[in-house]
């Protein structure tokens, strides 16, 4: 195993998230996201279609906004760089995964509907590990997962 694969394994334990446990696929992956992030700058998920801007692609970097969704529907993301411990210890069986982003992107329209409520300060998800935090922009880095500001999305 590489030095790749162990330090990103070390950190998904770290979080409660568990990789794929065919390490020559998760090494091709981390390969693929690093092929990404010399050409766009930024880590996109190897799956998925990059616009190549970032502000269009924050949703698709690894660890991507839909990981945890897919990982509580199907026991895997989207390109089963992280699975359940269930996958990972053979009582789940991995099957195919829809790509729910075109989805998830139609709610986000929805969501602009609600900022007619009155809050003292604006909350901020982040969209990695999903704290939530009421002020007035979002940290920096993310105090739990170290993501950066860019991660966030103000939702109310």
């Amino acid at each position: 195993m590489g030095e790749k694969y162990d330090k990103l394994k070390s950190e998904a334990e770290k979080f409660g998230y568990y990789l794929n446990p065919d390490v020559e696929f998760v090494e091709s992956l981390i390969n693929n996201i690093e092929v990404n992030q010399e050409r766009y700058g930024y880590g996109a998920c190897p799956c998925r279609l990059a616009a190549g801007k970032k502000e269009k692609d924050l949703d698709l970097i690894c660890p991507c906004d839909y990981r945890d969704s897919d990982l509580i529907d199907y026991g895997a993301c989207f390109c089963a760089l992280y699975v359940t411990k269930e996958v990972l210890d053979g009582k789940k069986e991995l099957t195919s995964i829809p790509d729910r982003r075109i989805k998830e992107l139609e709610k986000k329209k929805d969501v602009k509907k609600m900022d007619s409520i009155d809050l003292k300060y604006p909350i901020y998800r982040c969209k990695v590990c999903g704290y939530l935090c009421a002020r007035d922009e979002p940290p920096e880095i993310c105090p739990i997962c170290q993501a950066g500001k860019e991660r966030f999305e103000r939702i109310l």
